[in-house]
């Protein structure tokens, strides 16, 4: 029996690939991911003096803008769009150093580091809670949840009836398949997400001080992407078991590396700009500026494209490997046997 289990494992090779692969995954991200002390921080430092003042600076206060002509309002704008967490005003009665409070952890390692005569102001999340900065990250790790893992199990479920192969030799176009599949879970996610964010708002009291409208273009689209992604695992899944398994190593990357519990500023180099490659990494940080900046469309046109980008990459992709596997389907070979069990039963 031993013996045949082994002969089971060494054929099922892509099981093997996962039951190594995924503890080493987990090792590097663990290992690389799992800090919240920040040890560079994007910095503008504004007023007269700003030259003399960032000299002196503490390293990990990265000065990328140093402007002695600008004033408070040219540092709040930064801090706004989200172009750095840090900013220093000089020239007044003291230096007063602008905090974004959105940026848990970095703000937390800032105040660490704060030089002596500096008064701090934190803005948008002035209490340094975490329910105002995991709340929007919750909602799109639920949207990401329901999309991945139950899309893709849903789809693989029909392949394992057999209800696929009729689907097959329906006059319907791969597309018209991919989306009626799809557009159950996509009511559903949007059910969620919003009783989720009715909730972060009721229960938490999480501010939110952004558009409505902007929330929910930014969701959906991020909804295409988590989607599409669904659809893809499930077209290389030949079980559900094994849709979970490829589900998983799709999220946990994302959970990790995307900034929603660690800070991408606090991560090595090679595994950071993995990062700025996932879904959730831009809706995390659009989310966190719609709550509770009231970001604007010009502040989350580049995330909103990255994700736009994302979700046609993605769903092209679905689609198109949907649409081989239905051709494969409705060969001849296979629509006269889906026709004769259909006549035998």
């Amino acid at each position: 029996m031993i013996r045949k289990e082994f002969l089971e494992m060494r054929r099922d090779r892509r099981t093997v690939a996962l039951m190594v692969g995924l503890p080493l995954m987990l090792l590097i991200i663990f290992g690389y991911a799992a800090r919240f002390d920040v040890t560079s921080i994007d910095t503008v430092v504004v007023g007269p003096g700003a030259e003399r003042f960032a000299a002196g600076l503490n390293p990990v206060f990265n000065a990328v803008e140093v402007d002695p002509s600008a004033g408070v309002d040219r540092a709040r704008r930064r801090l706004t769009d989200s172009e750095a967490p840090i900013a220093f005003v000089t020239g007044g009665p003291v230096t007063t150093m602008l905090v974004d409070g959105t940026q848990l952890f970095v703000a937390q390692s800032a105040l660490r580091r704060i030089p002596p005569g500096t008064a701090p102001d934190i803005l948008f999340n002035p209490e340094l809670d975490t329910a105002p900065v995991m709340v929007p990250s919750l909602i799109g790790l639920i949207l990401l949840f329901v999309g991945t893992v139950i899309t893709s199990l849903g789809v693989v479920k029909e392949r394992e009836s057999g209800t696929l192969e009729q689907l097959a030799v329906m006059p319907l176009r791969p597309v018209d398949v991919t989306i009626g599949k799809i557009a159950p879970y996509f009511v559903v996610a949007v059910v969620d997400m919003a009783v989720v964010t009715l909730a972060g708002l009721w229960i938490f009291g999480v501010p939110f001080v952004g558009s409505p409208i902007l929330f929910g273009v930014y969701s959906l689209v991020f909804l295409f992407v988590v989607l599409g992604l669904g659809v893809a695992i499930s077209t290389v899944s030949r079980s559900q078991g094994e849709a979970i398994q490829l589900a998983i190593m799709a999220l946990l990357p994302q959970i990790m590396l995307s900034g929603m519990i660690f800070p991408l500023e606090s991560m090595a180099a090679g595994v950071r700009w993995i990062g700025y490659v996932l879904p959730l990494t831009w809706f995390v940080a659009g989310m966190r500026g719609i709550f509770l900046k009231g970001s604007s469309v010009a502040t989350l046109a580049v995330p909103l494209a990255y994700l736009t980008v994302m979700a046609i990459v993605v769903f092209g992709v679905a689609v198109t490997r949907f649409r081989r596997e239905l051709g494969q389907r409705s060969s001849p070979g296979r629509a006269g046997a889906v026709a004769a069990e259909g006549g035998g039963r």
